[in-house]
C-alpha cells in the first residue's frame, strides 16, 4: 500500500510537469536548499504617509488596522496602533506578451482608483487597472469585528488570451521593523513571526508555488524578474532577515478572498486567519459595517454638505484609538515619508505615538461631535498613564507612557488642564493628583518653553502662552471647588500676569513687516525687539528671530485670553496673509512658518532625502480650520464656512484630510498635486479633529472648545 500510493503521487506529479511545459506558463522549481539564500535581503524601509484610507473594526475584540495608499495596502497594525507589521500586500501579473519575463505589478503598473463603498464604515475598494489595459484587479477590504484578521476580496479580470498568473506578494515587517523577521510555507498559508508577533497568509481558492526569500535578493518577485527562464525556487523558509513571501494564486480568475490574520504566535495568527475565511467576507462585512453605522447613528448632525465629510472624519479619529490601551490616540497610522534610511530597526516611532497636544484636539472633537465617553477616555490616559510624576507630560510618547522623544513642551501641560474643565472633571482625585501637580509645574516652569508646538524652538511663544494662561485659569477653578483658595489664587494671578504681559514677551515693534508691530513666531528670551539669531530646523536657515512669523497667536482667541477684535491680532494677521498664504485649487491655507524646512524639496524629494533632515515645509490642512475658527468668533460665518469648504477640499478620494498640502501649480511626481496631500502624513488626526470642531462650532454658531471661565 505504501508503494502504491508513492507511485501515484509521483505520476501526478510528472504529469502537473507535462501539463506545465505545454502550457507555456513557467512553474516552480523546487530549490535544492530550504533555506533561502541573499539573507538578510536588502535595507526595510516604510511605505509613504500618504495614505488613501484606514480602516479597523468598531470592536475590541479585533486588534488590527489596516492602511492603504496607491493601490496597495501598506502598514498594517497589530495588536495596538504603535506597532506596525506589514510594509506592503500586493499583486503581481505574469506578462500577456509570448516570452516577455517581466512580471508587472499592482504599485508600478497599473492605474489606481479608490471607492468610499459605505459612508458610514470604513469599508473601502482598490481598483487597479493595467497601464496596457490588459487587466483590472478590483480588492475590498474589510476587518472581522471579532479576530484579528485582514479579509480582501479580489476580483481579477484578464483580456490576455494566454494564462496570466497572479501572485500574491507579501512582505511582512512584524515588531515595528523590516528585519529580524522569519516566513515560511505549511500547507496552504504564509506564516511569518518575530518575537511574539505572527501573520497568517491564506486564500480561500488555494496557492502553489510558494516561496519565502529575502527583499532583493531571492523573493518570489526578484527571482522572476531577474532570470530569463521565469523560473522560481521555491524555498521552504527565510530566517531572521527582510523577508518576503510570494506565491500563485489558483484559479485567480473566480473571485476570491485572502485573510491576513494575526496573533501573538504562528499558531494563533492561522486560526484567526482560517476562522475568519470560514466566515466568509460577506457576513464579515455585514458585522464590520453594522458596527460602524451603530457609532454614525450616536454623532451630530451639521450642515448637509458636510455631513459626509464630518461622518469620515469621526471614523478616522476613532479608528486611531487604541484597543489596548483606551483613550490613547495616535497622531497618524503612518510614518512621515517613510521614515529615515531604513527601517531595520523597531526604532522608528514615525506618527504612530501619542502627543498630549494632539490628543487635546481630538478629545475636543470628540466632545464637539457627542461622543464625551471617548473623550473622557483621553483624558484618563493623559492623567494616568502619560503624566509624570512631577506632574509634567512627555513630549510624545509610545501607548504604555514610556517617553519616545525627549523634550518638553508646556502646552503639553497646560491642555490637560483645559480639557478636565471643559468635559466637567472637577473631582478631588482628579484635582490632587492630577491637575494640581500639572498646574505647579506650569507656575514653576513657565512661560518660557523648551520648545513650542512646532517641537523645534525654545522661547516665549504666543500659542503656548495661550494654552498655559487658559490651563492654569481652569486650574483655579478647579481648585476652587475643591476648596483650595491658595492654591486657587496662585494660578489666577500668574494667568494674568502673563496676560498682562504677553505682547511684551512675544510682538514686535521693531520688525520688518507691516507696522513693525505684529506677533512673531517665538522670541528666545523677553524683549522681541533684540533681533536675536534664530537658526531654524532642518537645515533651513538662521534669521533674526522678528523676521519668522505664524499664526500661533490665534491661540490666545481661541482659548478666551484675548479678544477677536484686538487690533494686534487683526495687524498680525495682515502679515501672515503677506507671508505664509497660499491659495490652491482647493482653497486657501498657511504655513507653519516662513522658512519652514519640514516637507518635501521642489523636485519632490521627501523631506529628509539627503539624512540631513533637509526640506521645505508645504501647507498645512488644520491651519486653515484654525483660522476660520478665529473668524467664527468675530462673528464671520460665511468666512468660516469657505474655510471648512477648503479643509474638506484636501481630502483625498478617501476621505482622508492630509498633514501637509502641496502648494505649488507644478507636480513633479503623480502623487504630488496642488491643493491635494503630500507624504507627510495622511490622515492627521489633528486635520481630521480641527474639520469636526469647525464643523461643529458653525452649526452652533460659537466656539465651543473656547473654555467660558477664560473668556469670561
Amino acid at each position: 500500500m505504501k508503494m502504491k500510493k508513492q507511485l501515484s503521487m509521483r505520476s501526478i506529479f510528472l504529469a502537473f510537469l507535462l501539463l506545465s511545459a505545454a502550457s507555456g506558463v513557467p512553474r516552480a522549481q523546487t530549490g535544492s536548499n530550504n533555506l533561502a539564500p541573499g539573507a538578510p535581503g536588502k535595507d526595510a524601509q516604510w511605505e509613504s504617509a500618504g495614505k488613501t484610507a484606514v480602516g479597523t473594526s468598531n470592536t475590541l475584540e479585533s486588534k488590527v488596522w489596516f492602511t492603504l495608499r496607491e493601490g496597495v495596502m501598506t502598514e498594517v497594525y497589530y495588536p495596538t496602533v504603535d506597532v506596525a507589521n506589514t510594509r506592503v500586500l500586493e499583486f503581481a501579473v505574469s506578462p500577456c506578451a509570448s516570452g516577455d519575463k517581466s512580471l508587472l505589478t499592482e504599485s508600478e503598473d497599473t492605474t489606481h482608483r479608490l471607492e468610499v463603498l459605505d459612508e458610514h464604515a470604513l469599508t473601502f475598494r482598490q481598483v487597479n487597472k493595467a497601464k496596457d489595459d490588459v487587466f483590472t484587479i478590483t480588492k475590498t477590504y474589510t476587518v472581522d469585528p471579532e479576530r484579528s484578521t485582514i479579509l480582501i476580496n479580489v476580483e481579477f479580470q484578464s483580456g490576455c488570451r494566454a494564462v496570466q498568473n497572479l501572485y500574491v506578494y507579501y512582505d511582512p515587517s512584524l515588531n515595528n521593523s523590516g528585519m529580524h523577521d522569519s516566513a515560511w510555507t505549511e500547507g496552504d498559508a504564509l506564516l511569518a513571526s518575530d518575537a511574539d508577533k505572527a501573520s497568517a497568509l491564506v486564500v480561500s481558492s488555494g496557492i502553489e508555488e510558494a516561496t519565502n526569500g529575502y527583499f532583493g535578493t531571492s523573493d518570489g518577485l526578484t527571482q522572476l524578474r531577474s532570470r530569463r527562464s521565469g523560473r522560481l525556487e521555491r524555498y521552504a523558509r527565510a530566517a531572521d532577515g527582510n523577508v518576503v513571501q510570494f506565491a500563485s494564486v489558483q484559479t485567480p480568475t473566480r473571485p476570491f478572498t485572502l485573510a491576513l490574520g494575526f496573533g501573538r504566535e504562528p499558531d494563533e495568527a492561522l486560526k484567526n486567519a482560517r476562522a475568519s475565511l470560514a466566515k466568509g467576507f460577506a457576513r464579515a462585512r455585514t458585522e464590520y459595517e453594522k458596527g460602524w453605522h451603530e457609532y454614525v447613528k450616536t454623532l451630530r448632525r451639521v450642515e448637509p454638505k458636510f455631513q459626509r465629510q464630518f461622518d469620515m472624519a469621526a471614523m478616522v479619529l476613532k479608528a486611531h484609538e487604541d484597543k489596548t490601551f483606551r483613550g490613547a490616540m495616535i497622531a497618524s497610522l503612518s510614518v512621515p515619508w517613510g521614515g529615515g534610511s531604513n527601517a531595520n530597526e523597531p526604532n522608528v516611532g514615525g506618527y504612530h505615538l501619542v502627543w498630549a497636544r494632539d490628543l487635546y484636539q481630538v478629545a475636543t472633537a470628540f466632545h464637539a461631535l457627542g461622543d464625551k465617553a471617548s473623550a473622557d477616555r483621553a483624558l484618563d490616559y493623559l492623567f494616568r498613564v502619560q503624566q509624570k510624576a512631577d506632574g509634567s507630560f512627555p513630549q510624545n510618547s509610545w501607548l504604555d507612557g514610556r517617553p519616545f522623544w525627549g523634550s518638553l513642551q508646556l502646552d503639553e501641560v497646560a491642555y490637560p488642564l483645559v480639557l478636565a474643565y471643559q468635559l466637567g472633571r472637577t473631582d478631588n482625585e482628579t484635582w490632587t493628583k492630577h491637575v494640581r501637580p500639572a498646574a505647579d509645574f506650569i507656575v514653576r516652569r513657565g512661560p518660557w518653553t523648551p520648545q513650542e508646538r512646532w517641537e523645534e524652538e525654545s522661547g516665549y511663544s504666543p500659542s503656548t502662552i495661550a494654552a498655559e494662561i487658559a490651563g492654569l485659569v481652569c486650574a483655579a477653578e478647579i481648585a476652587r471647588r475643591n476648596g483650595d483658595e491658595t492654591s486657587a489664587g496662585v494660578y489666577a494671578a500668574a494667568a494674568d500676569d502673563w496676560a498682562r504681559r504677553v505682547e511684551a514677551w512675544t510682538a514686535t515693534t521693531s520688525g520688518p513687516y507691516g507696522d513693525k508691530n505684529y506677533y512673531l513666531r517665538v522670541s528666545e528670551n523677553d524683549d522681541p525687539n533684540d533681533g536675536e539669531p534664530r537658526e531654524l530646523n532642518n537645515g533651513a536657515g538662521t534669521f533674526d528671530e522678528r523676521q519668522i512669523v505664524d499664526a500661533g497667536f490665534l491661540e490666545l482667541v481661541r482659548l478666551g485670553v484675548k479678544s477677536p477684535r484686538d487690533p494686534l491680532v487683526a495687524k498680525s494677521l495682515a502679515v501672515i496673509d503677506k507671508l505664509i498664504k497660499v491659495e490652491t485649487p482647493k482653497g486657501a491655507s498657511f504655513y507653519r512658518y516662513n522658512h519652514d524646512g519640514y516637507g518635501e524639496m521642489d523636485d519632490g524629494r521627501p523631506w529628509n532625502w539627503d539624512g540631513k533632515y533637509t526640506g521645505k515645509g508645504r501647507l498645512w490642512a488644520l491651519l486653515a480650520g484654525e483660522r476660520g475658527q478665529y473668524e467664527l468668533a468675530r462673528g464671520e460665518r460665511e468666512s468660516a464656512a469657505r474655510r471648512l469648504e477648503a479643509l474638506q477640499g484636501f481630502a483625498n478620494e478617501g476621505l482622508m484630510i492630509p498633514e501637509q498640502v502641496w502648494d505649488l501649480p507644478r507636480s513633479p511626481r503623480p502623487d504630488l498635486k496642488y491643493g491635494e496631500g503630500t507624504g507627510s502624513a495622511t490622515p492627521l488626526a489633528w486635520s481630521s479633529a480641527q474639520f469636526i470642531r469647525l464643523a461643529a462650532n458653525l452649526q452652533e454658531g460659537r466656539n465651543l472648545d473656547t473654555p467660558d471661565i477664560v473668556a469670561a
